[in-house]
């Protein structure tokens, strides 16, 4: 029959905050050791995907962290992934140069009817 173990924490409910592991220590006595929660990457606000350059924590750690650590020095570092930038870019240029041409066209066909 296996080794009964103690529980370190109140707690008895099997529930994602009270994961735990038993663990044999040197002197032969197994023990419980209480796990952190797993943590998941700051995701990209555009397409998903994790961001570069970011380290991966808990919630709460990010507080203990410099701003030089929780983003990157770019446009919407830290809350857009580069790819998704580069895009912004390029539409907000042509969307422009879509109204510029529209602004042209138009005074031609103005200076057309004079």
């Amino acid at each position: 029959m296996a080794q009964r173990v103690t529980l370190r924490k109140r707690q008895p409910y099997n529930t994602t905050s009270n994961r735990r592991r038993v663990v044999k220590t040197p002197g032969g006595k197994l023990v419980v050791h209480h796990l952190k929660k797993v943590a998941s990457a700051p995701k990209c606000g555009d397409c998903g995907i994790a961001l570069a350059g970011i380290p991966v924590l808990r919630p709460r750690q990010y507080a203990t962290l410099s701003k030089r650590q929780k983003s990157v020095n770019r446009a919407y570092g830290g809350s857009v992934c580069a790819p998704c930038v580069k895009s912004r870019i390029t539409r907000a240029f042509l969307i422009e140069e879509a109204t510029i041409v529209k602004r042209v066209l138009k005074a031609k066909a103005a200076s057309a009817k004079k």
